[in-house]
């Protein structure tokens, strides 16, 4: 493994990644805590999120005030990554990246490099880790974690440790020393309340969208994190990126030049880097809520149905009358229509909702989904597209993420893609197509390099 650049050779946005050695940590509180404490004291802090996870970047844009962005070495090129660490960094003062599962975890292909693990996006960047260890249970132990991180990558460096779900100042007491006689500043202590805690349901957390007390409760949590953490120490842990400025890479082109975004609490899982990448290649985008029974615009030459959670807004979707007419007016005309995921099942037939009832679905492709027979979807997805639709020509492959818990029960349309998992295995669920309507259950995230 290669060293991390010298400082000496770092001259883009100062950074830092949150990470820890394994989910459920408490990385994202923390994170959302560190953002809105550090944008109180005045800072333009940029966040991201490492790995494809849809849910967490709105969480972080709430807390501060600006667009979070995935990072992922596995599902995107380095050009992406680059363009979007340098772009979307610019007129920062620090940027924040949350990290994803533990530390090292990524595809499970060992010894190789771009498998979508935290410590990647480290390397890649230069940044700094800070480890969050949750010490619930444990005292001496939690340093021994911290040295097994420190040391077990030389291309990355973790600069300090954060305590979370400590018990009391007794407990601080055990765990802290041991750290730093490692020489591994320990750079606070977030004490245990469950006040802040995150409401999670089966995809993760409840949408930011969803939350009505939203600013209140990460003012609650910046409280907490201001009040427990050396914000100074942290923020002079950071250090500017090691890469390279470059014109931003678009990663999929603009489907059309308006594109009508469907964009409520049931279609909001959708990468803010392809927004902005459709956006600076001269997109429109305008956006409508099928929940609010809107119809997109007339003008589009493009719609698109994000994923979300469809099977908890079936019946108002079934029962969106100018929503439905306005979608199938617009197949009519032949408007390119793509739907992802939660988007693809109400482009199908009919959709089950987890209580048996069956509601009907606009019917522009024929799939049939089910929620009351749960059957987890999750992991990488690389396609190879059979046609040409909005996602790419016919022969080109693109890289994209899947999680969700629908069966499949009929799917009779063309066939979109050939479709594998990160091991190189088939996928059954490739998408579907008829005529100007597609739809796949993976969630694009970046095109291969062309030949």
């Amino acid at each position: 493994m290669t060293s991390p650049p010298s400082s000496e050779q770092l001259t883009g946005t100062p950074g830092l990644v949150i990470a820890a050695p394994r989910s459920g940590s408490g990385k994202t509180t923390i994170t959302l805590g560190l953002l809105r404490a550090l944008r109180r004291r005045g800072l333009a802090v940029q966040p991201f999120k490492c790995g494809p996870d849809y849910i967490d970047p709105a969480w972080h844009g709430a807390a501060a005030g600006r667009d979070s962005f995935n990072l992922d070495t596995w599902a995107m090129r380095p050009d992406v990554l680059r363009g979007l660490v340098t772009g979307a960094g610019q007129g920062a003062d620090l940027a924040v990246a949350e990290g994803v599962m533990g530390l090292f975890d990524g595809v499970a292909q060992p010894g190789q490099a771009g498998r979508g693990a935290t410590a990647d996006i480290a390397a890649l960047t230069g940044w700094p880790v800070l480890l969050l260890l949750d010490v619930a249970g444990q005292t001496e132990t939690a340093a021994a974690v911290a040295l097994g991180c420190a040391r077990y990558r030389d291309d990355m460096r973790v600069a300090g440790v954060i305590l979370n779900r400590v018990a009391s100042d007794r407990h601080l007491a055990l765990v802290a020393p041991p750290i730093e006689t490692l020489g591994i500043p320990v750079l606070g202590a977030v004490m245990r309340d469950d006040r802040l805690a995150l409401p999670e349901r089966h995809l993760g957390l409840v949408q930011a969208v969803e939350r009505t007390d939203l600013d209140t409760h990460l003012d609650q949590i910046a409280d907490a994190v201001s009040a427990r953490l050396d914000l100074d120490r942290i923020t002079a842990a950071a250090r500017p990126c090691g890469l390279e400025g470059g014109a931003v890479d678009v990663g999929l082109p603009p489907p059309g030049r308006r594109i009508a975004l469907a964009r409520d609490a049931a279609f909001s899982f959708m990468y803010p880097h392809l927004l902005r990448a459709w956006r600076n290649a001269g997109a429109e985008i305008v956006p409508f809520s099928p929940l609010a029974d809107e119809a997109p615009d007339r003008d589009a030459d493009a719609i698109w149905l994000p994923g979300g959670y469809p099977e908890l807004h079936a019946g108002r979707l079934a029962a969106a009358e100018t929503f439905a007419a306005g979608l199938r007016a617009a197949a009519r005309a032949g408007t390119k229509i793509h739907g992802e995921c939660g988007g693809f099942m109400v482009l199908g037939q009919g959709l089950i909702s987890a209580d048996g009832a069956r509601h009907a679905m606009l019917g522009l492709l024929g799939l049939e989904t089910s929620f009351a027979s749960r059957k987890l979807h999750l992991g990488y997805r690389r396609a190879t597209l059979k046609c040409d639709s909005v996602l790419g020509p016919a022969r080109s492959t693109l890289f994209g993420h899947e999680f969700h818990y629908a069966t499949t029960l009929a799917c009779p349309d063309e066939l979109l893609a050939d479709c594998l998992d990160a091991t190189g295995a088939p996928v059954p669920e490739s998408g579907a197509r008829r005529g100007a309507v597609t739809g796949t259950f993976f969630h694009a995230i970046d095109r291969a390099d062309a030949g």
